[in-house]
């Protein structure tokens, strides 16, 4: 019997669901499988891209966790793709590679004074507030009003995060350091700003109800954006979900500004609808000052145009959180337009020509861009790994396919890699630090710090 030996690269949600799918599909081969990711710890984007207060989305975890507990996964964590393993190495020792790197750049947003000092991807304050190892631990919070750019659910992290109050995120994982900045934050009001109305949101309704949720935080959204359309008012009867988000904001129309001691809401979250950003104004030292939006309105062909209205509101940081976008690998095809690798169903293909590139595959953000949430990574890992099973006649011949080949290879570089049981300590650890302040865990943040607990040193 033929026995496969695959690479995957990433250890998020993508990787481990198509690992999972494949061991789990029918085949007429064994498979042995390797996991690499750049990381020290697993689960990618759930634990470095979800906010510490989802609770209900970081469950997915638990799920991954028993796929990867059953022990027919190898876990090699620490380790760079393009630096300690190449592609050239994986050709050596395995029969095939799926990458599952995910997209964890910002996408540009190019209009003037974007550059401006105070004006930040979100998805570098999500690595920050995350506790990603590979990102600075001081964040600089130091302006009462804020914009938020985007309707999606990154955006209402965002907006969420800096909005709430520190107190009330203690009793999540969020590291020590980041309950101090945000301890320290003097912002009362955050803007999210979005170019479509509230019946084209791109967030879900678990994401906005959450911010109603928020304790001393006023919702504040605006009778203006209101006056639907005939498009808005069919979306709103047809489409459940945008029925039970229209109910939402509806109900925050008619809700008064108070906390829970009854008094007067001390900080403030404004959701402005049918607002394009079209310029970031910076004051003499070249820092934010203002916003400047153009008022939109629907152009009948399911989009919207601007109105020539332009309205000002001084903010002291801005962040982007319009997209996410992947990031090129070497030695692998790249399509810089789309941030993705260019693949048909999974099968990379060179860019161009899209000639098949044999042995090499792609699986969720990279295979098909920043869209869908987590349960559509799933159905995207199915589609690559059934091509992976049937392209057989084309996998690589590696010259030692052995299980010791890899391990052999990252000890002679000096790699200092951690596996599954590191994992496990690791995560015993982080509980352990949580216990005494009754915390369910907080996180490590610095890399030589998490590859030494996990590497028991």
């Amino acid at each position: 019997m033929t026995k496969l030996r695959l690479a995957i690269v990433g250890a998020g949600p993508a990787g481990i669901y198509a690992a999972d799918i494949l061991l789990k599909a029918e085949r007429k081969f064994d498979v042995s499988i390797d996991l690499f990711d750049h990381l020290p710890a697993p689960y990618g984007l759930v634990r470095y891209g979800v906010a510490p207060d989802h609770p209900r989305i970081k469950g997915i975890i638990n799920a991954l966790r028993d796929v990867l507990d059953r022990g027919d996964i190898r876990i090699f964590g620490n380790v760079r793709f393009g630096t300690d393993i190449t592609l050239a190495d994986l050709k050596k020792h395995y029969n095939a590679v799926i990458f599952a790197t995910g997209a964890i750049k910002d996408a540009d947003l190019d209009i003037p004074g974007i550059d401006a000092e105070g004006s930040y991807g979100a998805a570098d304050f999500v690595s920050w507030y995350d506790g990603h190892p590979d990102f600075p631990r001081e964040w600089p919070l130091d302006a009462a009003s804020v914009a938020v750019l985007g309707n999606g659910n990154v955006a209402l992290d965002v907006a969420r995060v800096l909005a709430k109050h520190a107190d009330d995120l203690l009793p999540t994982e969020i590291p020590a350091n980041v309950y101090e900045g945000l301890k320290a934050s003097p912002v009362t009001d955050v803007h999210v700003f979005g170019r479509r109305g509230p019946a084209q949101v791109k967030f879900t309704p678990l994401e906005l109800r959450e911010l109603g949720e928020l304790n001393d935080v006023d919702m504040v959204v605006y009778d203006e954006d209101f006056d639907y359309d005939e498009a808005s008012k069919a979306a709103i009867a047809s489409n459940k979900q945008v029925m039970v988000i229209d109910r939402v904001l509806q109900s925050w129309r008619k809700r008064p500004s108070v906390n829970n001691a009854g008094g007067e809401a001390s900080r403030r979250l404004h959701l402005h609808f049918w607002a394009r950003p079209v310029e970031i104004k910076k004051d003499a030292d070249g820092r934010v000052s203002a916003i400047v939006t153009e008022r939109t309105r629907p152009n009948n062909s399911g989009g919207v145009e601007g109105t020539g209205e332009l309205r000002e509101i001084a903010i002291g940081q801005v962040y982007r959180a319009v997209g996410y976008f992947g990031s090129p690998l070497p030695d692998v095809p790249f399509d810089k337009r789309h941030g993705v690798i260019p693949n048909h169903e999974g099968q990379v293909v060179e860019k161009g020509s899209n000639e098949r590139v044999p042995g090499v595959y792609a699986t969720g953000w990279i295979k098909r861009g920043p869209v869908g949430l987590i349960g559509h990574t799933k159905s995207d890992a199915m589609e690559t790994i059934r091509h992976l099973i049937n392209d057989q006649a084309s996998w690589w011949t590696p010259e030692d396919p052995s299980d010791e080949a890899i391990i052999s290879l990252l000890a002679e570089r000096q790699i200092a890699w951690t596996d599954l049981d590191g994992w496990h300590r690791l995560d015993e650890h982080e509980v352990a630090l949580g216990a005494p302040h009754e915390r369910e865990r907080i996180k490590v943040v610095d890399r030589d710090e998490m590859v030494r607990v996990s590497r028991g040193e």
